[in-house]
């Protein structure tokens, strides 16, 4: 009898097996009608591959036209902007970026654009912006502005996308007696 009640249990836990009956893995039980909507609402992931990545100054001619001037020489003159454009190669539609700019030593103060996601380390010689963005052509880009308070020397920015360091630029803010001096930007 007990041989009878295992060859059943065997053949019966055989069949289960093949028609499905018991997995593994718990089977999920959401409705085939609402899993056929989930998979057109899922977030598209797009391999990051970056083109071409740009660190300089940024420069406005009389027409308003914005150009970024390659260079990891900074003058520490009040409203100079600098900053980085990274070129993602066939890259279209959302992406959030992270930024991290290492000071080497404590401004006076900082300041941002309003909405700006920013924090500031308890040192305070760390800040980190993170953002998202919609882009048609690829190109993320973040400045900054000099200010009074700002300090010279080398400076880091480090930009991440999904957690991944995608590019480094390390560069010196140079006070404008030293650059007259060296003769170069």
């Amino acid at each position: 009898m007990l041989m009878r009640i295992c060859a059943a249990t065997v053949v019966l836990t055989s069949s289960w097996l093949v028609l499905g009956i018991i997995a593994a893995e718990p089977i999920n039980a959401t409705p085939l009608a609402a899993n056929a909507g989930a998979s057109s609402q899922s977030v598209k992931t797009q391999p990051i591959i970056v083109e071409q990545a740009e660190f300089g100054v940024v420069r406005v001619d009389p027409q308003a036209k914005v150009t970024l001037i390659p260079t990891l020489r900074v003058p520490l003159q009040e409203g100079s902007k600098y900053g980085w454009q990274i070129q993602l190669k066939n890259y279209q539609g959302k992406v959030t970026w992270r930024e991290i700019l290492r000071l080497p030593k404590r401004p006076e103060t900082w300041g941002v654009d309003s909405g700006e996601n920013l924090s500031i380390s308890p040192n305070g010689m760390e800040a980190v912006t993170k953002r998202t963005q919609s882009i048609a052509d690829g190109v993320i880009q973040n400045f900054w502005t000099i200010t009074p308070g700002d300090p010279p020397g080398k400076h880091k920015i480090e930009v991440y996308i999904d957690e991944r360091l995608i590019r480094s630029f390390e560069f010196e803010i140079i006070p404008l007696a030293k650059q007259k001096t060296e003769g170069r930007i």
